[in-house]
């Protein structure tokens, strides 16, 4: 498994959080999920989704992992739950509740084990709260309603979907704060 830790860290030079305000843009095939970021709550969170995002590693990534009403997952690139950017990040659990449209990292049983895959709720998930790390939320109706038709759609064996969602591209767009 390749490590993209260096091409993560050389490609958040460019991120200035004190500056600017940052976007995700999801391109996917049932269209288009735009996210803020929230560096004040989980900003080693929002450097790594930047990072990644930046460094293609989501592009053609697909979302893995389905539960209506719970969450819609992605960030594995062998598809299957089980990868990763070969490093893991630090938890920054935070006051944040899940809920719908909510942007948080998923992880293993140590709370430090995130690395690339997120999650975004498909509802209130009060469970997960102080558990898991928010990072951004869905930023627009929209978008919400792509994540909602995503969370409809039928699934397998391990909530694996039966019909393939993909991320074919990521963008980030930053404009200057006010």
């Amino acid at each position: 498994m390749k490590n993209y830790q260096p091409e993560v860290e050389e490609a958040v030079k460019s991120i200035h959080p004190e500056k600017n305000d940052y976007q995700v843009s999801f391109e996917t095939n049932k269209g288009n999920i735009l996210v803020d970021l929230f560096f004040d709550k989980a900003p080693d969170h929002c450097f790594n989704i930047l990072g990644l995002a930046k460094s293609g590693f989501y592009d053609n990534v697909t979302f893995h992992r389905i539960i209506d009403g719970f969450v819609v997952q992605a960030g594995c690139q062998k598809g299957d739950g089980t990868g990763g950017p070969g490093y893991s990040i630090k938890a920054e659990f935070n006051d944040h509740p899940h809920t719908l449209g909510i942007l948080s990292m998923a992880r293993a049983q140590d709370p430090n084990s995130a690395g690339s895959q997120f999650f975004i709720c498909l509802g209130d998930v009060p469970y997960l709260n102080g558990n898991y790390t928010v990072f951004g939320k869905v930023n627009d109706p929209a978008g919400l309603e792509v994540v909602k038709s995503i969370g409809k759609i039928k699934t397998g064996a391990g909530d694996k979907p039966l019909e393939q969602v993909v991320i074919l591209k990521t963008a980030v767009f930053e404009k200057p704060k006010n």
